[in-house]
């Protein structure tokens, strides 16, 4: 793999989706050094592009959890991590019940069914943790229930094998084949399911279907307010030897995130009020930046190795990885103490 030289430019892919925080790398933002075409992708075709080849692309956006369990349990080393987060979601949102089951609270998820597409994807995981640890519901407490299909594949892809894993010790039981986790609770196979994205059955109105916490915001910052944690689901990953050929990319690949999410929030606090189809956006940032402070989508490694930590801890109580993990070994050397200022 060659390095840069002064006169010609390293020619780097770099995939994603094209969030706000994440546009300007369409040239916009330039990425010190190099030549950079963004390539938008969903997240199941990156983790497959990464973990089943061509692997291709020298930067990636990636799955978290995905990307501990190869590390972890597959010795995978093809791709390391630099600590930049595009996606980042609170998970109370993502819980749903059916309405004549009686589930009002995460309590009387107790011995219900509870459906999943992807038992260790980083949503579910961060669910979980996040039941055991704030409500005491351990996850050989439920009686969870898989489908074979996604009913937001179109979304987010196929489900890597990683997503798939399931502990040894839990006892898991299949819903019917050539059904998605939002057939199962409209035909009753399950009593709520648990999704990274929003069900069909729910995106539709089905009146039986509702989430779990009616008032999911005010549970979330209720939740961020106790712990401090914005749960993070993806990472950014370059592939390792041509970080090896070139050791200043994954410092540049880092500072070009940051401005690039920089530019995000000056256009958002400048016009967001106008420009985003929402009436009430320049509250809604008003009240983000009084809780979480101003720069509320942090990337680093120090900055978020409480949240880190805690999804490396539940990863272990889970049963999905077979050794404790560090949070530095995850992320290339050299951007361990890089600092995102606002």
């Amino acid at each position: 793999m060659a390095s840069i030289s002064k006169d010609r430019p390293l020619a780097i892919t770099i995939a994603g989706y094209p969030f706000d925080r994440v546009e300007d790398l369409d040239g916009r933002v330039p990425v010190e050094g190099c030549e950079v075409r963004f390539e938008k992708a969903s997240i199941g075709e990156m983790n497959s592009h990464v973990f089943a080849g061509p692997r291709t692309r020298e930067v990636t956006e990636i799955g978290l959890l995905p990307y501990i369990l190869a590390y972890a349990d597959d010795d995978f080393r093809a791709y390391t991590l630099i600590p930049v987060f595009p996606l980042r979601l609170f998970r109370h949102k993502s819980m749903f019940v059916r309405t004549d089951k009686g589930i009002e609270r995460p309590e009387d998820l107790r011995g219900k069914r509870v459906g999943t597409s992807g038992y260790s994807t980083t949503s579910l995981t961060w669910i979980r943790g996040m039941l055991e640890h704030e409500y005491g519901i351990k996850p050989d407490e439920i009686r969870w229930v898989l489908s074979d299909e996604d009913s937001s594949a179109g979304l987010v892809g196929n489900r890597s094998e990683q997503e798939q894993m399931l502990p040894d010790d839990l006892e898991i039981a299949y819903g019917t084949a050539g059904k998605s986790e939002s057939d199962l609770l409209i035909d009753d196979e399950v009593d709520a399911l648990f999704h990274a994205a929003e069900p069909e059955a729910f995106v539709e109105g089905h009146p039986l279907v509702a989430r779990l916490f009616t008032n999911s915001q005010a549970a979330e910052r209720a939740y961020f307010a106790k712990t401090r944690i914005f749960p993070i689901m993806h990472a950014v990953a370059i592939r390792s030897d041509v970080a090896e050929a070139n050791p200043w990319l994954p410092a540049a690949v880092f500072r070009s995130y940051a401005t690039a999410k920089q530019h995000a929030f000056k256009r958002l606090r400048a016009m967001g009020w106008a420009m985003i189809s929402l009436p009430w956006v320049a509250q809604e940032l008003e009240a983000t930046r009084e809780l979480m402070g101003e720069n509320y989508w942090p990337y680093g490694v120090e900055t978020n190795r409480n949240t880190l930590s805690t999804l490396l801890q539940y990863t272990q109580e889970q049963g999905l990885v077979d050794r404790t993990l560090s949070v530095d070994e995850l992320f290339h050397p050299s951007t361990l103490e890089l600092i995102d200022t606002p």
